[in-house]
């Protein structure tokens, strides 16, 4: 039964007034030593440096040969006429005071990366556990001039430092606020590990519904999350503390939006999209509410999946039923807590 014009104005209303306070627990926050004690280093190579102090055509044509996997996937050199051709248009930039600038900064901030060269490792380390078949990538730092933040493939990863300055620094990407302040150091690794999700996460190509959406997204955050037990539900999803409690105290309100619309089964795209797409707020509930709130709503369904049914991450990534991780959940909104 679809929700009436004068419950939607009433619910919308109640969500304004309480959304406030609420938190899901981060539990089994460590790695085993079965996980960590694995032969396996990560050595992140920082090629900004290396083509910031490149002062001729040669010298960068040097470091194609010196990088090919960088070359090939991230500099695409198969789209120019020739390394020279390519050499010269990264000579020219890098010589730009502007980017001179850009890559100062990138500097102070990142002077240090062990942290997330450690973090990075323990993921590999924790991926390469459940699916053996993992290949571990180069990876790569790099200053974009805001061209690129992120590429991850099979054989390379290229961090545009860049983008993952903080906040507040006077350099930030063209993005709005709410998205770029995501974009900051907290989340790189997050990033990556959500991005190498995709190619274990096997769905339905058949299934358009919003549900087949949540499910997807939900199995991508359970993923990182068991790979990065003790990260903060924040840096995953990319919502504040706040946000996360407030949608936690009000999850029975959000589920029965989604029930009382008959949401789970929507196919229309525009529709889809209000409660999964990048978004301030999903306006449809309540201008309170976060965004992607499908997505939210997603992860903590196939959270209880897992929690119920004891499957193994590799069994659930592998799992295309959206309908099935849906039903086997026994999801139900968790009561406020006082």
């Amino acid at each position: 039964m679809r929700i009436s014009s004068y419950r939607q104005i009433t619910l919308s209303l109640f969500l304004i007034l309480a959304f406030a306070c609420g938190k899901k627990e981060n539990e089994g926050c460590e790695l085993s030593p079965e996980i960590l004690d694995q032969d396996l280093t990560v050595n992140i190579i920082r090629l900004e440096k290396d083509f910031f102090e490149a002062k001729s055509i040669e010298e960068f044509k040097y470091l194609f040969e010196e990088n090919p996997e960088f070359t090939a996937e991230y500099l695409q050199m198969d789209l120019y006429p020739s390394p020279d051709t390519l050499a010269a248009e990264l000579l020219a930039i890098h010589q730009d005071s502007s980017m001179r600038v850009l890559y100062d900064s990138v500097q102070v901030i990142f002077s240090d990366f062990s942290d997330v060269e450690k973090d990075l490792e323990n993921a590999f380390k924790a991926i390469k556990y459940y699916f053996p078949q993992f290949k571990i990538p180069k990876v790569y730092t790099f200053t974009s001039g805001f061209n690129s933040d992120l590429i991850v493939t099979d054989d390379v990863i290229v961090i545009g430092l860049d983008y993952f300055l903080p906040p507040t620094h006077s350099f930030q990407p063209e993005l709005p606020r709410y998205m770029a302040e995501r974009y900051d150091k907290p989340y790189i690794v997050p990033m990556i590990v959500m991005a190498i999700s995709a190619r274990y996460n096997v769905t339905n190509p058949q299934d358009n519904r919003l549900l087949a959406e949540m499910i997807y997204y939900g199995k991508t955050y359970h993923f990182t999350k068991a790979i990065l037990p003790c990260t903060s539900d924040q840096y995953i999803i990319g919502y504040t503390p706040e946000a996360i409690s407030e949608s936690f105290d009000n999850e029975e309100l959000i589920w029965s939006h989604f029930v009382e619309n008959e949401l789970l089964y929507e196919t229309n795209p525009f529709e889809i999209r209000k409660y999964i797409g990048e978004a301030p707020f999903t306006d449809a509930i309540s201008t309170k509410a976060p965004g992607r709130l499908g997505r939210w709503l997603g992860w903590n369904i196939v959270d209880d999946y897992q929690f119920n049914q004891d499957v193994p991450l590799d069994i659930l990534m592998a799992e295309p039923d959206a309908e099935k991780i849906f039903r086997e959940s026994a999801y139900r909104p968790r009561k406020p807590t006082e």
